[in-house]
Formats: C-alpha cells, sequence, structure tokens
C-alpha cells in the first residue's frame, strides 16, 4: 500500500493530504442553510452538510493531490449519521483515486484491536460472506498497549496490502508528557520508533514498509532523529501550517530522493475561505480556495526540498 501512495506522490509532485476534518464552524452558510432546510436543524442535517462540504473540496482538488485522512471524530459526534457520512466520503474519494488514510487513532488488547483491525482495513465474515466495512487504506494507531495491540493491525496490513500511521512523536504541545520521557537514557518516542521499525520489518513494501509512524512537524529537531532511526518508515506528519510547523520543520522527514513523508493541513485547506489570504474567493467559492491553499502548500514545501 505505501508504494501505492509513494506512486500517487511522484504522479501529482504532492507530499500531502488533505485533513477532511469537518466542523459545522468551517462550513459555509449557505451549505448549512440548504441542509437545514431539507432536514431541519437535526443530525441528519448536520451530516448532510458536511457531505456536501466534503464533496465540494474533494471535486477541487482531488487532480492534484494524491491522499485525504478524514478524521473519524469529527464524524462521530454526530451518531450514526456522521459515520454514514464518513464511510460515504471513504468511498467517494475511492472514486476519485485517492488514497484515504483514515485517522481514528485506534488501539486495544488483542482482540479488541483485531476487530479495530477488521472494520477499518480488512473483512469481517458474515455467514458464507467477506464483507468490509470502512475499507480505508492506512489507518493511524496508538501503540500505548504495546505488540499484542498493534500486531492484529500488521497481520490485517500483511494480508490485504493496507497500511499503518503508527503515533511516534506527536504535534500536540503535551506530546512531551509521556513521549520525552527518558526510560534507559533514552525517551520513549525512541524506544516506539524502533519498535515500529521491527513492526514493519515483515511488511516492506519496495523500500519502505507498509508499518509508517507519525511524526509531528512542531518538532523539528526529534524529526531529523527519527527519520534515522526509522529508514525504512514512512512518516505522516500533522502540526503544519495551523498548528505551527513550517516547511522548514518539515525539511527533515523527508529523505534525500524527496520521499519519506506525507504532509497533512486539514484547516488549512478545507477552511481556507477563511483566512485573509484567500478571503477574495468568498464563501461561495470554498473549494477553489482549498484548491489554491494546496498549491500554495505543495510550493512552499517543495522549496525546501
Amino acid at each position: 500500500m505505501i508504494n501505492q501512495l509513494i506512486q500517487k506522490i511522484q504522479e501529482t509532485k504532492a507530499p500531502i493530504c488533505v485533513g477532511l476534518d469537518p466542523m459545522l464552524g468551517y462550513i459555509p452558510e449557505h451549505v448549512t442553510r440548504k441542509a437545514f432546510d431539507e432536514f431541519g436543524e437535526t443530525l441528519e442535517g448536520a451530516a448532510e452538510a458536511i457531505w456536501q462540504f466534503n464533496k465540494e473540496i474533494v471535486d477541487h482538488v482531488c487532480d492534484i493531490i494524491p491522499s485525504v485522512k478524514p478524521q473519524i471524530a469529527m464524524y462521530e459526534q454526530f451518531g450514526i449519521e456522521g459515520l454514514t457520512v464518513y464511510k460515504r466520503t471513504v468511498d467517494y474519494c475511492h472514486e476519485k483515486g485517492l488514497i484515504v488514510i483514515g485517522d481514528a487513532k485506534r488501539g486495544d488488547i488483542g482482540s479488541t484491536s483485531a476487530a479495530y483491525a477488521a472494520g477499518h482495513l480488512g473483512r469481517v465474515q458474515v455467514g458464507s460472506k467477506s464483507l468490509s466495512g470502512f475499507n480505508v487504506d492506512i489507518l493511524t494507531v496508538n501503540p500505548y498497549l504495546g505488540t499484542d495491540g498493534v500486531k492484529p493491525f500488521v497481520d490485517v496490513c500483511r494480508s490485504e496490502d493496507k497500511g499503518l500511521f503508527v503515533l511516534v512523536k506527536t504535534s500536540n504541545p503535551s506530546s512531551g508528557e509521556f513521549q520525552d520521557r527518558l526510560i534507559d537514557g533514552k525517551p520513549l518516542y525512541e524506544w516506539v520508533a524502533a519498535k515500529v521499525e521491527e513492526w514493519g520489518a515483515g511488511c516492506m513494501d519496495g523500500e519502505y514498509s507498509n508499518v509508517g509512524a507519525v511524526v509531528g512537524a512542531t518538532y523539528p529537531e526529534m524529526s531529523e532523529i527519527l527519520r534515522k532511526l526509522m529508514p525504512h518508515t514512512y512518516f505522516l506528519v500533522p502540526g503544519y501550517g495551523a498548528q505551527g510547523g513550517t516547511a522548514a520543520d518539515l525539511k527533515h522527514c523527508f529523505n534525500q530522493d524527496g520521499l519519506g513523508a506525507v504532509v497533512n493541513s486539514s484547516r488549512g485547506i478545507i477552511a481556507a475561505y477563511k483566512q485573509e489570504k484567500y478571503k477574495n474567493f468568498g464563501p461561495e467559492h470554498f473549494g477553489e480556495a482549498s484548491r489554491q491553499a494546496v498549491i500554495d502548500m505543495v510550493a512552499d514545501i517543495s522549496s525546501v526540498l
């Protein structure tokens, strides 16, 4: 799977993914108004507004990006109606030829992780039929429970040619409370990095493993260390743009060949029309604003590679 992502990155010359993390506050009023007129101010109305918002953005950027990353929590908050839109979004992005990274950060004891892996990446047996659930291409995974919590995901990646991005050094301000703690002289994130390389050794897909790592753009000194510790690991890099990470901060996430990382931007793209830089597009043309934000992001990152 990671090789398919790399091919898409090379085709588009865009090492990025667009985070489809819709909140009602990001959606232009004319979109929510139309949805509420049809379904009322209900969970169904909110879900319809999210669907129309996502579809417009995907339609405007799908030919210039390799991947998207819907954050499932933004859909779960609207209950079953929201999850239905999550699945609808995943399927639509597949129709548009995009790699879909499901941002669900799952991880639990072995049997529960196996169910998560089946539901998000693999298949579940229903009578005589083997059926897929959400069917994302790559899933974010929380490694806090250790190997027996991650192995079920790795097993599905191997059998279904899917991928993972395991949390290693995240971009949020308080990540250091646990991740930077020294254990036998090394920070915890370095121990996790070593396990990611180990877990990925049996899932190689060309020069990189299908088991990748989440490494935040907001800690460039640490990403430089992690790049050396995980030579066969692709990085998913959050924290660019709205969270404060710059193109210069991203440089060490990449290898000399310009590969090795895919950089996420969520509200910086999907809510671009709200920024001063793109206000000339206006709410009516929010999809066009998102497209321009993608073009600008790619140019910014390319300037340091």
